[in-house]
């Protein structure tokens, strides 16, 4: 009952918030100090009789509550509209678009974690040493430098000069022409991915390497392994917290990208439509971006909750402490009363209570 009042509470969080964003987008229109059917003509010059079109067809004359509930009922049925720079429809040429950027963005995301998280886990555990002090460098240049410069940087280094990657475009067609083709913008995205990750997990890792358990389960000289996987337990739910904000980095970071190697994705579709005045699809696509982020964190925030139950009930930090304690201490009780054949369990028991209660407060903090 718990876990679905707490599922019940975040999706009604969520449809508020995403009402609120409509509300956002819909003013979109009406946020300059032009005329709104001006403003829908775009960059073109328009008649008074294009002009008295423009506000029959999008009903302008009408209320704007009105207009906000037709035009929430088109979102809701995929109907974004006509582009006014292309007089074509919107979700057309979203659904034209949308697979170069979901590529773009699930390829730099798994160059992000493959190379990231092993990163981090190797600086939490070499900490202080030559190794940690050149991945947390490595990160801090990838967190500084701006992704069009990384972009720039790579592009001139490893296609101008090198010939490693093609320039700019998306190939010929072909699975493995397209894939050689986003190779280089899905690096580029994942530069500031990649630091951010190693960031988080170095730190996650770092705070239960030096924890109590982790001293106590040294101590019973328990294994070197047995440890590690309490610790990488424990350090998965900062990380799993956090990736809502990887994936707004990753969605927002793709304009910037697709922009400078000319791939033709909804960020550029986004870029050049701000440019052109193009408000419908401008609409559509900052809804569409903007809704992406929104479930993906409630989605993230959701899995935190089941996955650590103590995220979904409020709770004294003294009551956590005294269940981790007296979890801890029957444990150890157990491991003394057993024989020598039982202490390894005895001692993982223990390591793992301990762990468990080490675990609330980073839980808890990261919850608030």
């Amino acid at each position: 009952m718990d876990a679905l009042k707490f599922l019940g509470k975040r999706l009604a969080n969520l449809i508020l918030l995403l009402f609120v964003l409509s509300l956002v987008t819909f003013g979109l229109l009406y946020m300059t100090n032009s005329d709104p059917a001006r403003t829908l003509a775009g960059a073109k010059k328009v008649s008074a009789e294009q002009l008295a079109a423009i506000r029959a067809q999008y009903h302008l004359d009408d209320p704007l509550w009105r207009q906000y509930l037709r035009w929430l009922n088109n979102l809701l049925h995929g109907d974004f509209g006509t582009s006014i720079r292309t007089q074509l429809p919107v979700s057309q040429m979203i659904g034209q678009r949308a697979w170069i950027t979901l590529a773009l963005a699930l390829l730099a995301l798994a160059i992000a974690l493959v190379i990231g998280l092993p990163l981090g886990i190797l600086a939490a555990r070499r900490n202080g040493r030559w190794q940690d002090r050149l991945v947390t460098a490595l990160a801090v240049a990838g967190l500084s430098a701006p992704s069009f410069a990384v972009g720039l940087l790579l592009l001139y280094g490893l296609s101008v000069q090198l010939g490693w990657f093609p320039i700019y475009g998306l190939g010929e067609g072909g699975f493995l022409d397209t894939l050689w083709h986003l190779l280089l913008p899905a690096i580029t995205l994942a530069v500031g991915l990649f630091a951010s990750v190693v960031k988080i997990s170095r730190a996650s890792l770092i705070k239960q390497v030096d924890s109590d358990y982790t001293l106590f389960a040294r101590s019973r000289g328990v294994a070197r392994r047995t440890i590690l996987a309490a610790q990488l337990r424990n350090a998965a739910l900062p990380i799993i917290t956090s990736s809502g904000l990887l994936i707004a980095t990753l969605v927002s970071g793709t304009v910037i990208v697709e922009t400078t190697f000319a791939i033709g994705g909804l960020g550029t579709l986004l870029q050049t439509s701000v440019t052109f005045k193009d408000i419908p699809t401008v609409q559509a696509i900052t809804m569409i971006m903007a809704t992406i982020i929104c479930v993906a964190t409630a989605v993230v925030d959701a899995l935190a909750a089941l996955i650590d139950p103590r995220l979904r009930v409020r709770r004294s930090p003294v009551a956590v402490a005294a269940v981790a304690v007296t979890a801890g201490s029957s444990n150890v009780g157990r491991a003394d009363n057993d024989g020598t054949a039982g202490a390894n369990v005895s001692d993982d028991r223990a390591v793992d209570a301990a762990a468990h209660g080490a675990g609330a407060n980073d839980g808890k903090e990261t919850a608030r």
